[in-house]
């Protein structure tokens, strides 16, 4: 008789008896589950599995498709790897380097065993095409693999086949990768059965390199719609430039110069770099032919806005100008007045959670040399007050205005487009894993943010997370839109950064329940945050970027 155990699935809602040692692939196929797309991975016990995964104990089972995050992320895993093999077998000595996110797609490289940069011209990008069809239409087995660690790095160093940092600096004593016909690779978490379960993709030329373009977050059945980001990339080629300078292009050389006892040297440059780059964009402000009146500072959540605006506010009165600050949550209508998103709760990131027609008049008669009365927000009631707030701007002065609508032209439309300056500020990853792996820039703000909210706000990693899917909309919808029509960018983010957080977030994170639906992500950041060898925060300066989430910064945050 065959041993059977008891599952739940989330999908149909109900308990089933199947054979012991079923994978999650034949489990679908036995239970007969449909969702609107193709089946490409599972979570079990809440935790993002592949469909070759066996099924030996009672477990609470969700198969997911491509228009989930973790189904998505697993595609895009699995096209990485069959864009690594197919530059592999067009040449042995070639090796793909995602270097970052960019143009809803992922920039890549070519390098050569050297670390050498490869040319790529629209004929190579042509037959890397072709033969990434090639790979899909034999639908190759994508298998797991597991050794000892020290074998693993010795198959690696062997078949020149990524790259090895990582695992040797990591210290766990086994180690999985995949294989895929002869080739192997190494990827952080679940990739798809096989290679023809890919069916949307494009390359292109970018930047004398390469876009991959990937399906649709909300419409999976099309293309990413390509946007241009000139700005964005330069922000992004410019940091790898600072990492080129002491020698850190992934968390494995990372790691082992934290391992050197470098980590110091490390948060010195960072912050260096940090303030040379505020000092940058406070002489551009005032050195423009016209000074402008208004400083617009706009950026997702978790994004060091405000620790942003109060370092280039010390950085303007260097340069001889006295800027004032004026935070846009004071202009929020009456909580009644707010709008409400779909599923009926007030969207506090809708453009018209602000009193517009007040903010507009009032930045007119401030641009105009009138005083105003300052509105006062009063978020436990939810109304406006006003306590006789004065303001009037002279004329060797400067308004700071901090927001996520900053960039929104409805926002400012009754100013004249010379009197403002726009700077859009966000944490983009600055190292990456290895050569095919990285760390989502939401990721890193969600960590920020974690961290931030359990602090000083009293919630808690769950409840952070269960928010996150709706703040992450409200930013495609009013932030990133706008983005590339700032004067200047900034990149809060820090090369050691994660390894500070480490463990302030470790605890938090483990304290979501492993049977609620954040624990799936909750898991993800844990393991995320497991490759960076922890940084003792000691030597982190007061007015850094890091303290406006893990304390003891010297400026006062409201």
């Amino acid at each position: 008789m065959t041993n059977t155990i008891r599952i739940y699935c989330k999908n149909d809602h109900a308990y089933h008896d199947i054979p012991c040692g079923m994978s999650l692939l034949e489990l679908s196929d036995y239970l007969g589950i449909k969702l609107k797309h193709r089946i490409v991975a599972a979570r079990v016990n809440y935790k993002l599995q592949n469909l070759n995964f066996l099924i030996y104990k009672p477990k609470d089972i969700e198969f997911l498709d491509i228009s989930s995050s973790g189904g998505m992320r697993c595609y895009v895993r699995t096209l990485s790897l069959v864009l690594a093999c197919a530059i592999k077998e067009l040449n042995a000595d070639y090796d793909l380097r995602i270097e970052h996110p960019i143009s809803k797609g992922y920039f890549c490289t070519v390098r050569d065993k050297k670390g050498e940069h490869i040319a790529i011209d629209k004929q190579f990008i042509g037959s890397i095409k072709e033969r990434m069809l090639q790979i899909i239409a034999e639908n190759r087995t994508i298998e797991t693999e597991e050794k000892q660690t020290k074998e693993v790095i010795r198959i690696f160093k062997d078949r020149h086949e990524g790259e090895t940092t990582l695992f040797e600096t990591l210290g766990n004593p086994y180690c999985r990768y995949y294989r895929m016909g002869d080739y192997i690779d190494y990827y952080t978490g679940a990739l798809m059965p096989s290679s023809g379960y890919l069916n949307i993709f494009e390359l292109e030329p970018y930047y004398n390199d390469m876009l991959l373009r990937i399906p649709c977050r909300t419409d999976p059945v099309r293309l990413e719609e390509k946007i241009p980001q000139d700005k964005m990339f330069n922000i992004f080629r410019e940091f790898k430039q600072w990492n080129k300078l002491i020698h850190i292009l992934n968390v494995g050389e990372f790691n082992k110069a934290c391992k050197d006892n470098r980590s110091f040297e490390m948060i010195k440059i960072g912050e260096a770099l940090h303030e040379k780059k505020v000092a940058q964009i406070a002489d551009q402000i005032a050195t423009r032919e016209h000074r402008p009146k208004f400083v617009l500072i706009s950026g997702p959540s978790s994004s060091g806005k405000t620790t942003f605006s109060m370092r280039l506010r010390i950085q303007l009165m260097v340069n001889g100008i006295q800027p004032i600050v004026i935070s846009m949550d004071n202009y929020f209508v009456n909580r009644e007045d707010t709008p409400k998103d779909e599923n009926g709760e007030w969207d506090f990131e809708h453009l018209h959670a602000l009193d517009l027609d007040l903010f507009q008049q009032q930045m007119s008669d401030l641009m105009n040399g009138k005083e105003i009365d300052m509105p006062f927000y009063n978020f436990e009631t939810g109304k406006r007050e006003w306590r006789d707030d004065k303001l009037q701007l002279q004329p060797d002065q400067i308004c700071i205005i901090e927001g996520l609508h900053a960039l929104n032209p409805e926002l400012m439309k009754s100013i004249p487009a010379d009197e403002t300056f726009k700077i859009f500020v966000n944490a983009l990853t600055t190292v990456n894993l290895d050569n095919h792996n990285w760390i989502p820039t939401a990721d890193v703000r969600l960590i920020r943010r974690i961290i931030r909210d359990h602090l000083y706000r009293g919630y808690s990693a769950k409840e952070t997370i269960a928010r996150c899917d709706s703040v992450r909309r409200g930013e495609e919808r009013w932030i990133y839109p706008y983005q590339e029509e700032a004067d200047a960018m900034f990149n809060s983010a820090l090369l050691f950064e994660l390894a500070v957080l480490k463990h302030h977030a470790e605890p938090i994170l483990a304290a979501v329940p492993k049977y609620v639906d954040e624990y799936t992500d909750a898991h993800r950041l844990l393991k995320e945050l497991s490759y960076f060898e922890p940084v003792p925060e000691k030597e982190i300066p007061p007015t850094s970027f890091l303290r406006e989430f893990v304390g003891g910064s010297s400026f006062q945050y409201s």
